[in-house]
């Protein structure tokens, strides 16, 4: 970036002033062939007028004023349609704080959760923002049922802690309180998710042949569908989705949480490890909204105060 922004200010207002009188044209003519900068990259000069971080992004996209973000858009109140089927929610308001920031557009792109960090190792996306948990797995490559390595792994930054929670139809727990009580009965989970991870984990432990019968979705909203229609006995997905679906499903009369949310852990933005650049400015532009309360404000809307964090950390999932 090569023109200041007092330059790029003072061309403005002249540009304005022109409207009002024509020997504003000579003064803004002047302004630009002055020495005031190369104004050859206008897309980037103004993507980043009002931005304080804009400096901090690599080059490239700072000129394309967008930053792909890979998302499994069917995880209320995370990432989810709306009526209008705009993409809404906890993940798209803060990507929206944070490109003010940095001066440009998160521009969210749907992808099954299993697929989202496969397609940032390919760069079909610079970052994947999914309520993806932080876990030393991913950070280092690891693939979590075989143990063995499949990439280069990614790094995070750190910006919502939430546990997992398991529910049931309402007034049908079946006793389940517990992971353990899930012995012997079916959950319904999202691929690839923490709760797919921890029934496998689970029923392993299970005695008297009595496993746990596991049935995974491409997504959170066909396992609460399969659970509604009394095809499984339980469901498991992140407490704020969870809470989320038992408070809106059916007017809030189809589920009900059971037992206490486990494992909690950190939320993390997945960045490749090729681009720390990236990774450092998305890290200051989450300090700067929760500096300035943009982050507080958003984290209340959705009403998931609980989740917050007091500033923005890079992998720190165990």
């Amino acid at each position: 970036m090569t023109a200041s922004p007092l330059c790029r200010t003072t061309a403005a207002k002249s540009a304005k002033s022109r409207i009002a009188a024509v020997g504003a044209v000579a003064v803004a003519g002047a302004l630009l062939l002055s020495g005031c900068g190369d104004q050859t990259n206008d897309k980037e000069s103004n993507a980043v007028v009002d931005a304080p971080l804009a400096d901090k992004l690599p080059k490239d996209i700072r000129a394309k004023g967008v930053i792909k973000v890979g998302s499994d858009i069917a995880y209320p109140p995370v990432e989810f349609k709306d009526k209008s089927g705009n993409t809404v929610g906890i993940d798209p308001d803060l990507g929206e704080a944070m490109g003010k920031q940095l001066g440009v557009r998160f521009e969210f792109e749907n992808g099954t959760f299993d697929t989202l960090l496969g397609g940032l190792r390919s760069k079909r996306y610079q970052i994947a923002m999914s309520a993806m948990t932080d876990t030393k797995n991913r950070q280092e490559g690891i693939d979590e049922e075989t143990g063995k390595k499949v990439g280069d792994g990614v790094d995070f930054v750190d910006y919502f802690t939430a546990g997992v929670s398991i529910y049931t139809k309402k007034g049908d727990d079946q006793g389940i309180k517990t992971w353990s009580d899930l012995c012997g009965k079916k959950i319904v989970v999202q691929r690839g998710t923490v709760s797919h991870d921890l029934a496998k984990a689970e029923s392993k432990k299970c005695k008297g042949g009595k496993k746990i019968a596991i049935e995974q979705f491409d997504n959170d909203q066909q396992a609460q569908t399969r659970l509604r229609s009394g095809g499984a006995d339980a469901g498991s997905s992140d407490f704020p989705v969870a809470a989320y679906a038992v408070k809106t499903s059916g007017g809030g009369k189809d589920f009900q949480l059971v037992g206490e949310q486990v494992e909690a852990a950190p939320y993390g933005i997945a960045v490749s490890k090729k681009n720390p650049e990236l990774r450092d400015a998305i890290k200051a532009a989450l300090d700067a909204i929760i500096a300035n309360g943009d982050y507080e404000k958003i984290i209340k809307k959705w009403g998931v105060e609980d989740g917050a964090v007091k500033e923005a950390k890079i992998n720190g999932g165990k």
